[in-house]
C-alpha cells in the first residue's frame, strides 16, 4: 500500500480504540432505512472487531434495500439481535440521533440501554455527548471515519481481498454523490485514493448507485418531477412522493433515493424539499446551496437533523399539511440569503 494515512489517524479517540480493542461480542448498528454509508461503516466496524479476535453482529431495523445487495457481506444484517448472545458493546454507527437506530431499539430497551457504547458519526446536528461518541461533522462520510479507525487498530485495508474497502467505499460514494458535493476533502480523496488502491472498485460503485436503475424507478421519478412547484420566485422548489406513486410503479419508498438531488440541481433555487407521504406523518428531504441556508436548521424546526447542504426530518402531519408549514419557514430562511 502506497497511500499513507498517518497523518490523519490523531482524529481517531484514543477511547473509541480502548473500547473496540476490549470488546469481545459486539452489537453493530446501523440507522433506520439504511443507505450505503451507514451499511458499510457497520460491515466495517463488524470486520475490525473480528480482526481483534471479537464477533459482532449487524444490525439493522429494516431490512436492507436491493440497491446495496452488491456490498460484500450485506446478507449478514440481521433486523434484531441475536438472543442467545450475551454483547458487551454496543456500537452505532451514522445515527445523526439515537432515535434514528429506529424501533429495535424499541424491541429491545434493556440491552441497548445496559450496553456500553460506542457512537462514530458525522452528523452535525449530533449532540451525543457521550464519554466515547465519536462525532466528526467535518468527515464526508461515517465510512470514512471508519476507514481511519482501521488503519489505527492495524486492520488493512485490503482485508477481506478488497471486501472492506468496496463497503466504506460505497458510503463515501453514496454521501459525496461521488465526490460532487462541497463535504469532500483533500482527507476524503486520501481514504478513498487508499480504499481503491485496496481493491474498491470506485466506477462500478458509482454506477450502481447513481447511475444504474430500473425502469420501474425511472417512471417514479416522472411522476415526482412532473409534480414540480416553486414559491418565492423560485428561491424554494419542492415535489411531493405519493404512496400511490408508489402503487402505480410498483417500486418501493428506498427506491424513491435520489430524486431530492435532482430536485436540488435547479439553477435559482436555495433551498429543494421532497415531501415524503408516510401515513399520518410525512418524511422531508432538504437540500440547500453552499453559502445559503443551513438545511439542520430547517430541519431542526421540525425535530430532524443532518448536514448543513443535506438533512432530513419527520413531520407528524399528512403531507398536505405539513407542506405549507414547512414551506413558510423555509421561505423566510431563503429571503435572508444574500448573494
Amino acid at each position: 500500500m502506497t497511500i499513507d494515512l498517518t497523518p490523519y489517524l490523531d482524529t481517531v479517540p484514543d477511547v473509541v480504540v480502548e473500547r473496540l480493542r476490549g470488546a469481545l461480542r459486539v452489537l453493530a448498528v446501523g440507522h433506520e432505512n439504511p443507505d450505503a454509508d451507514t451499511i458499510g461503516a457497520t460491515l466495517g466496524v463488524v470486520r475490525i472487531v473480528e480482526a481483534l479476535g471479537g464477533t459482532a453482529d449487524p444490525v439493522c431495523t429494516d431490512p436492507i434495500p436491493p440497491l446495496y445487495d452488491f456490498l460484500p457481506q450485506v446478507d449478514r444484517f440481521s433486523t434484531d439481535p441475536d438472543p442467545a448472545v450475551e454483547y458487551d458493546l454496543l456500537v452505532v454507527s451514522d445515527c445523526g440521533s439515537l432515535d434514528r437506530i429506529g424501533d429495535v431499539r424499541g424491541r429491545h430497551p434493556e440491552l441497548f440501554e445496559r450496553l456500553p457504547r460506542v457512537v462514530i458519526d458525522h452528523h452535525a446536528s449530533n449532540d451525543s455527548l457521550g464519554d466515547s461518541d465519536w462525532i466528526e461533522p467535518t468527515s464526508a462520510a461515517t465510512c470514512e471515519m471508519v476507514a481511519l479507525l482501521a488503519v489505527r487498530l492495524g486492520l488493512p485495508l485490503d482485508a477481506g481481498g478488497g471486501s472492506l474497502a468496496t463497503a466504506l467505499m460505497g458510503g463515501i460514494v453514496m454521501d459525496t454523490a461521488t465526490f460532487a458535493h462541497p463535504n469532500a476533502t483533500p482527507r476524503t480523496l486520501a481514504v478513498s485514493a487508499a480504499l481503491v488502491e485496496a481493491g474498491a472498485p470506485l466506477s462500478d460503485i458509482s454506477r450502481r448507485l447513481y447511475r444504474s436503475k430500473p425502469a420501474a424507478q425511472l417512471r417514479l421519478f416522472g411522476r415526482v418531477l412532473d409534480r414540480l412547484d416553486g414559491t418565492d420566485g423560485g428561491l424554494v422548489i419542492h415535489s411531493t412522493l405519493l404512496d400511490a406513486d408508489l402503487a402505480a410503479t410498483g417500486t418501493t419508498p428506498p427506491q424513491s433515493e435520489g430524486i431530492i438531488d435532482l430536485l436540488a440541481q435547479a439553477d435559482e433555487a436555495e433551498v429543494a424539499i421532497l415531501f415524503k407521504e408516510a401515513g399520518e406523518t410525512t418524511r422531508i428531504s432538504v437540500r440547500t446551496k453552499p453559502g445559503g441556508v443551513d438545511a439542520t436548521v430547517l430541519a431542526g424546526k421540525f425535530g430532524g437533523g443532518g448536514h448543513a447542504r443535506a438533512a432530513g426530518a419527520t413531520v407528524p402531519l399528512p403531507v398536505d399539511q405539513a407542506r405549507p408549514a414547512v414551506l413558510a419557514e423555509a421561505s423566510r430562511l431563503a429571503a435572508e440569503v444574500v448573494r
